[in-house]
């Protein structure tokens, strides 16, 4: 147990500690604002500063936006004297990353509520202040890029007032890239944000909030201490896992980790055990002294929904191990990805995997290549459908791929997932987005004018209609000015049909999708047309078909590559050509029927991109 006389200690050093997030929409300056944070902070020296200082992966700069969520530890001079610690948390701002932001918002009591002054309030704002309001955040609202000719501070000043009801004065006018209103944030954090309350007379209650793998001291995990003290040496509980380790060491998160002897309630670090199984961590468990343990985990903390599934396959089947490893590791690193073994008659051993998005299946595909040296086959994304049979007493089943779709002489119905689809736009774009909602069957719920340049358009779709290239397409109509949020609905009946890709006969249920009836035909000509351009040429003649059941509904052919067996002929009798012509002839017939068609990993992952 604490002495009184360091209980009252902590308490004055935790009156000065405060515990932040940044969220905002995508591109809004999340990152520019936490550089000029750290070099204001002196967190950073001049010589090591770099832009996206807290994206430490080579593809976040490559494509400018943040997929991990990153923590530090700053320290701040104030004006009254003392030195407040505070704990950055930068969070992603991509709709698919929104889990990362929810595990960041658990870990805080603040946050600053970034918006660009040139675009205006967007979807995954509002989307992301929901978040923060639902964990009772003190949200500090922050109007970025002022200092740019385009910025409209009066009129997002007043959509930020309508958005939160907070006063004008409240609002801190800032420039991430110039430094402008940064001296004012700090400011506004330690008077705004509260202190973070904890006993340290109690057990220990540590969330974990993120975790990471390194190949030589095993998984690092990320908590925040809400309750007790955590020293050095002590043995402590998993309590979801169920499992004791030693702290072999934990501290605290600046550019680097910087180990430290004890930390206690309120603060952020990490903690080494030597774990080497990435399943033993769970982002989401609780830290407590397996001698003296808390009475109960901390709950509220939700697990992730996977939105869009798709299989994984090594090339090489020699290699499944290697890729459940990969996939173990990467996990481990970005709780939202789920994955289960499976099997594929076309591509053998492999995975189904759940993702968030179509960015998310990307950024994935992405790491397994570069940072695991995996190059991967991924199957045509679907989602997850419920159906039932005719036969009596039968149940709704849940239908993860097309292949587990029953026949369709004794498939009673499908259901298929609808989503709430939030989409904030100027009015000039209505008519081409409510024209795209409805070609995606979306079924117009709300219309309301945020202000008299900013609609918002509410739609009932299904998932399915925006897995392929929704986003893309509302980005290209809007040009760049529509942004875009979802929320899961419910599951509703549809006429949907399993289509299936033939090459010479033969099905590849890595290209089999379910698709509404109605657009099956045109999703097969498209499916079709595109391998017809991506499959290479083989000394055989190609059949591509797209079918329903027995029905061919859409057919493209690859002609086969023809060696010039006649160029040795000079001049003489014609029937010396035709003869090897002839036996050129039947020598393709038997090699059709024994040949197989490979389809090389490029055309699957192309074959998504119909639109390009």
């Amino acid at each position: 147990m604490a002495t009184l006389g360091s209980f009252i200690a902590y308490i004055c050093i935790m009156k000065n500690i405060r515990n932040f997030c940044v969220i905002a929409h995508i591109d809004h300056g999340k990152s520019t604002l936490s550089d000029r944070l750290l070099e204001f902070t002196k967190t950073i020296s001049e010589r090591d500063m770099q832009n996206q200082a807290l994206d430490d992966m080579d593809i976040e700069r490559e494509r400018g936006i943040t997929i991990k969520s990153h923590a530090i530890q700053l320290y701040y001079n104030h004006s009254d004297g003392e030195q407040y610690t505070f704990n950055l948390i930068d969070t992603p701002g991509h709709v698919d990353f929104s889990y990362e932001v929810s595990r960041s918002i658990a870990a805080c009591e603040g946050a600053l509520l970034l918006v660009d002054a040139s675009q205006g309030i967007q979807a995954q704002t509002i989307s992301n202040l929901y978040l923060a309001i639902e964990n009772d955040l003190e949200i500090i609202p922050v109007l970025n890029k002022v200092d740019m000719e385009s910025a409209m501070i009066e009129e997002v000043s007043d959509q930020v007032i309508d958005l939160i009801g907070c006063e004008k004065e409240d609002i801190v006018l800032a420039s991430g890239k110039t430094g402008i209103g940064i001296q004012d944030i700090m400011n506004a954090i330690v008077d705004r944000v509260p202190a973070p309350t904890g006993d340290i007379s109690v057990p220990l209650e540590a969330m974990i909030f993120d975790s990471v793998f390194n190949a030589y001291r095993g998984v690092i995990a990320y908590f925040r201490i809400l309750n007790g003290t955590l020293k050095k040496g002590e043995q402590v509980l998993f309590m979801n896992a169920g499992n004791e380790y030693t702290a072999d060491e934990i501290g605290i998160l600046q550019i680097g980790q910087v180990p430290k002897k004890e930390l206690r309630a309120g603060d952020v670090g990490y903690i080494i055990t030597g774990i080497k199984v990435s399943k033993e961590v769970k982002v989401g468990d609780t830290i407590t002294n397996a001698i003296n343990p808390a009475k109960e985990a901390i709950k509220g903390f939700e697990d992730v929904k996977p939105m869009v599934f798709a299989g994984i396959f090594p090339i090489d089947n020699d290699d499944f191990e290697d890729l459940r490893d990969s996939l173990e590791k990467l996990q481990l690193n970005d709780a939202s990805l789920v994955f289960e073994p499976e099997s594929s008659a076309a591509l053998g051993f492999g995975f189904r995997c759940g993702f968030l998005g179509m960015l998310h299946l990307e950024i994935i595909q992405e790491r397994l290549s570069r940072e695991f040296n995996q190059e991967v086959i991924t199957t045509i994304p679907n989602v997850t459908y419920y159906a039932k049979t005719k036969k009596a007493g039968s149940e709704k089943f849940l239908v993860n791929t097309p292949v587990d779709l029953p026949d369709p002489s004794i498939l009673d119905f499908v259901e298929e997932p609808y989503i709430e689809a939030q989409i904030i736009t100027k009015p000039d774009y209505i008519g081409s987005i409510m024209k795209l909602c409805m070609d995606k069957r979306g079924i117009l719920s709300k219309q309301i004018y945020l202000t008299p340049t900013r609609v918002e358009l509410t739609f009932e779709m299904p998932l399915a209609e925006i897995v392929f290239d929704f986003y893309d397409r509302l980005k290209s109509i809007s040009r760049g000015y529509a942004s875009f949020d979802y929320t899961p609905l419910n599951f509703r009946q549809s006429n949907l049909v399993k289509l299936d890709l033939l090459l010479n006969g033969e099905a590849v249920d890595a290209l089999s999708a379910l698709v509404h009836r109605t657009k099956a035909e045109t999703f097969g000509r498209r499916i079709c047309k595109r391998l017809r351009e991506l499959l290479p040429r083989q000394q055989f003649k190609i059949a591509i078909q797209a079918s329903i059941g027995a029905k061919v509904v859409a057919r493209e052919t690859i002609s086969a590559l023809r060696k010039d067996v006649t160029a040795k002929c000079y001049g003489g009798d014609i029937s010396r050509k035709r003869k090897l012509l002839e036996k050129q002839k039947k020598g393709k017939k038997k090699m059709r029927q024994i040949g197989n068609v490979e389809v090389p990993q490029k055309a699957f992952i192309q074959v998504l991109k119909l639109d390009d």
